[in-house]
């Protein structure tokens, strides 16, 4: 018999729908995937090459548990620099992806019933995680009226004294918003105050437009930095989904253990994928790809925002960062019944993926990736606004 805590445990929707449309466009079908979570540019050529250098030269034993030294030099370098906190390399641990970073967080600090207060919508991972970790989400619901942003009002309504952890995620998957500095303030405070760890999701920090002001939360002060960790990985900003590297960055007692955890768990991330990684954070080109590939994301959100506003009883937040939106189709998701049918609906009839609110708890919405060409963006959404007119 299946252990209690795998009875809740769900295949990645998001994943999921991937392959999904990666087997019909092997078929032949012409679907146009908005559900893609990596962007769709290739990794850039000086990082493989540093790889493959890497694997050349025999860098392909087991590495520390925590990281290559030189990796996590570079990280706290980098840290130092665009995040303006200051972490220890010893203070750094590197991990198969910032989700298996977050998962050792929750097993490191939750105990059967301890709560996690989880701003919602949120990125479908975190709920699954916490729930195999013995934890409870608490759901923070957020407001579109509000642009989705998170306030110190919202999270100190939900404390109660089971409450161990809050996850902020933010520039925030599956909206794209940025939530503000002065409530992120008065909430990392507050979790001072109550004895609340912080958990600070930022893989999207270089995916940022319109100036928007974006600051990471353990920068705040030093007694915010002793409850947070700071989460992040190469997959997003260097266009390195498959390398699976991240990291977790947080006081070094607590970086021992989540390292001893890495070591029990898979003994360490790539050694070859982190030299990638460390050329990424190095190398002089990777400012100019940041710098190109931010341009053309903002260029791809400026055109489906455009694209869904004309789409009649629809709403849309503009996203900030990322390459996510999330409309409301609320209207029509109930006329099929649900926001899951209706993205059945449309992978049937407009040839259309998307994936619904639902999984990332906000039902009627869909998150829409606009990690796709203009073109594609553009005949994706003539396909759904000609699908719409059966539902009218």
């Amino acid at each position: 018999m299946l252990s209690e805590r795998i009875s809740s445990l769900k295949p990645s929707p998001t994943i999921a729908l991937t392959s999904k449309v990666r087997e019909m466009k092997s078929k032949g079908v012409d679907v146009i995937g908005f559900g893609a979570g990596e962007p769709d540019i290739d990794t850039p050529e000086f990082i493989k090459e540093a790889c493959y250098k890497a694997m050349k030269e025999g860098k392909t034993k087991y590495p520390p548990a925590g990281g290559i030294p030189e990796l996590r030099e570079a990280i706290s370098e980098k840290l130092k620099k665009i995040n303006n906190i200051e972490y220890k390399p010893s203070e750094i641990v590197v991990t198969v992806g910032a989700k298996l970073g977050l998962f050792l967080i929750f097993f490191a600090l939750l105990d059967k019933g301890d709560e996690v207060l989880l701003p919602t919508p949120y990125w479908v991972t975190y709920e699954d995680q916490i729930k195999l970790c013995g934890g409870v989400p608490v759901y923070i619901r957020l407001s579109p009226k509000n642009n989705f942003k998170l306030t110190y009002e919202d999270v100190k309504k939900h404390i109660t004294k089971r409450t161990k952890i809050i996850v902020i995620n933010s520039p925030v998957n599956p909206t794209g918003v940025v939530f503000e500095e002065e409530e992120l303030r008065k909430i990392a405070q507050l979790c001072v105050d109550r004895n609340i760890f912080i958990i600070s999701d930022e893989c999207y920090e270089s995916l940022i437009y319109d100036n928007v002001n974006f600051k990471s939360v353990a920068s705040f002060s030093e007694e915010i930095k002793k409850i947070t960790f700071t989460v992040n990985s190469f997959s997003k900003t260097f266009s390195m989904t498959g390398w699976r590297v991240g990291y977790v960055a947080c006081p070094e007692n607590y970086a021992r253990i989540i390292s001893g955890l890495n070591s029990q768990f898979v003994s360490n991330t790539s050694t070859f994928a982190q030299y990638g990684a460390l050329e990424a954070l190095i190398n002089p080109e990777s400012e100019t790809f940041i710098k190109e590939v931010r341009v053309l994301f903002k260029k791809r959100r400026d055109v489906i925002v455009e694209a869904l506003k004309s789409i009649e009883k629809v709403e849309v937040v503009k996203p900030e960062a990322t390459f996510f939106i999330f409309p409301n189709f609320s209207y029509y998701t109930e006329k099929v019944g649900n926001d899951v049918k209706f993205s059945d609906y449309l992978l049937e009839k407009a040839l259309v993926a998307v994936l619904p609110g639902s999984v990332f708890g906000m039902e009627g919405f869909l998150r829409m990736s606009f990690a796709l060409d203009i073109e594609h963006i553009e005949r994706g959404i003539e396909r759904i606004k000609l699908s719409l007119e059966d539902l009218t």
